[in-house]
């Protein structure tokens, strides 16, 4: 596993935006974790995660012209996410932003920021039923520009209603790599390398939802 693989997991876990127990989801499962992307809630949070961001977009090799923030939550993470490959990797990309209406003075337009051309990557948190993915596809392409690609900080890689994840469902879609931070596979390699008993101690039920719900 790649270093910044595992500096994201320990992050997430020392400041319980991933948490071990039983919860709920939207679907009726009882998910032995939870990943909670509100709780990048201060400075040196957002800051980690865009470094996080930036660290797996580098690392996937992956073509793009222009970052793309989906309103309301991709705003900061696309801000963010330039800022730390410019200051981290020296790379420089354009960025913009969608507004939920478009606006009919000033500036005017839908989209904030650059010229919304080229290939243009999703920077995004998770992706549940892909709806949000879909509105900012349909922006992309109203723009004319090209949807090449899409990262989130995590990957569930979780059955949705058929057999496929909302991940792959989307990729299939569109015939582009959606990359993350993490998925699930990294996150039970961690647990099992660790050397924290407690930690260890949620392995196996994590283990079993994976064989049930997993893709």
């Amino acid at each position: 596993m790649q270093d910044f693989k595992s500096s994201f997991i320990k992050f997430v876990i020392d400041n319980e935006i991933l948490c071990f127990g039983n919860f709920t989801l939207k679907s009726g499962r009882i998910s032995p974790y939870f990943f909670n992307a509100g709780l990048f809630n201060t400075g040196a949070k957002i800051s980690f995660l865009a470094g996080s961001y930036a660290d797996a977009i580098v690392d996937s090799k992956l073509e793009y012209d222009v970052l793309f923030g989906p309103a309301y939550k991709g705003i900061p993470l696309v801000i963010s996410a330039v800022m730390a490959l410019a200051n981290k990797y020296d790379v420089n990309k354009p960025y913009c932003f969608n507004r939920k209406e478009a606006k009919d003075h000033g500036e005017g337009g839908l989209t904030v920021g650059s010229e919304l051309e080229g290939r243009a990557l999703i920077v995004d948190d998770v992706i549940t039923a892909g709806t949000a993915i879909r509105e900012a596809a349909d922006i992309i392409d109203g723009c004319g520009a090209v949807l090449g690609g899409i990262i989130v900080a995590i990957d569930r890689q979780e059955k949705g209603a058929g057999d496929l994840s909302a991940i792959e469902e989307v990729e299939n879609t569109y015939q582009i790599k959606v990359i993350s931070i993490v998925c699930l596979d990294d996150i039970i390699r961690y647990l099992r390398e660790s050397q924290n008993e407690e930690l260890a101690h949620h392995l196996d039920d994590i283990v079993a939802y994976r064989q049930t719900y997993g893709v």
